[in-house]
């Protein structure tokens, strides 16, 4: 067993189950026997959460949440938390504004990130731009929010930055794609002085042959910080004779060149296999989205929608989830080269 190390906070309330006896121990996540932890129709006006992104504030959790209102038009709701499990939604959608303080919300928005880099809080999400593309917001106090520029042109979507500058600059995943559930997608990476200008692109990785990410890819939760590199759960796509199933994967990207990637596990570490991945809305998806994680034992708590109807959580610790890539990992020729062409 290594010993690896967070770099990060401690947060010593961060929700937490260990291992359950039933649990194959061969499996480096386990699922919080409670899920899931947000049920249908949890507002007014929502009927599901999902794909959704938490992080802690002020010694409680704070999110950011995907809400599917019963129009079927999904916005984003703030909810809080003293422990992380329990939510508390705020009725109305989070209200955005422009640099001038004026009103400005967009037409949807979903699947959101929530991430602190130098105490301020950003918040990215898919939107209509034209086409599916990326929104961006940023709040000090999560009573006023205000949205920045959008960084790309459509059609893009997950959008994950880091939660430090690297090399001076901003740094961001993304997924771009097509107008529609594109066939095809690979993780990109993009940096910025400011949060306005947007280059240096750089591809990371791409879909693989290994059956549950042979359609496509894109990012998850934030990456976190370990002595080994950046810790990426990110998603995979693989079709099927009924739809699209999706599953959570893990990569680790080098610390000073992230387009770079060290380790990549060849086999998914979650899949669909519990009643309400498998059955809801969008049947057999477990999609990352967030982690809270303490650096004083190295636990990590993933968050991640699931069946596009529910919110789960699954738990495991930087020394097993980063053995576990090691030892199954499968680095490719587009993976471990710079990403420039």
């Amino acid at each position: 067993m290594s010993n690896v190390k967070i770099i990060g906070t401690d947060v010593p309330n961060m929700p937490w189950q260990d291992r359950p006896a039933d649990a194959k121990d061969w499996m480096p996540l386990w699922r919080y026997s409670e899920n899931p932890i947000i049920g249908r129709n949890p507002v007014e006006g929502v009927a599901r959460i999902f794909n959704s992104a938490v992080i802690p504030y002020e010694g409680a959790f704070i999110g950011v949440f995907r809400g599917e209102q019963i129009n079927g038009i999904p916005y984003i709701y703030l909810g809080k938390s003293e422990d992380g499990i329990h939510w508390n939604f705020d009725k109305d959608k989070i209200p955005f504004k422009d640099e001038e303080g004026n009103d400005f919300m967009p037409v949807y928005a979903y699947d959101p990130r929530l991430v602190e880099v130098d105490g301020v809080y950003y918040i990215m999400w898919c939107q209509d731009f034209y086409g599916a593309s990326i929104g961006m917001a940023k709040t000090t106090d999560f009573k006023t929010f205000t949205r920045l520029e959008n960084p790309f042109l459509p059609f893009n979507r997950n959008a994950v930055l880091f939660p430090r500058k690297i090399n001076g600059n901003f740094v961001l995943l993304s997924r771009p794609s097509d107008s529609g559930h594109t066939p095809f997608g690979d993780i990109f990476l993009s940096e910025s002085p400011d949060m306005l200008y947007w280059g240096k692109h750089r591809h990371v990785m791409g879909k693989s042959p290994e059956w549950w990410e042979s359609v496509k890819i894109g990012g998850g939760a934030a990456p976190i910080e370990t002595s080994e590199g950046w810790l990426l759960f990110y998603h995979g796509v693989t079709g099927t004779c009924n739809g699209y199933v999706y599953s959570i994967g893990g990569a680790i990207l080098d610390i000073d060149n992230p387009s770079v990637v060290k380790y990549r596990c060849e086999n998914f570490l979650l899949t669909p296999e519990e009643w309400y991945e498998e059955r809801g809305f969008v049947p057999n998806v477990t999609f990352p989205c967030a982690t809270i994680h303490d650096a004083a034992t190295g636990r990590i708590a993933i968050y991640y929608g699931a069946a596009d109807s529910y919110v789960g959580i699954a738990f495991t610790t930087a020394d097993e989830v980063i053995d576990y890539i090691k030892e199954h990992s499968v680095v490719r020729e587009n993976d471990s080269e710079i990403g420039r062409r």
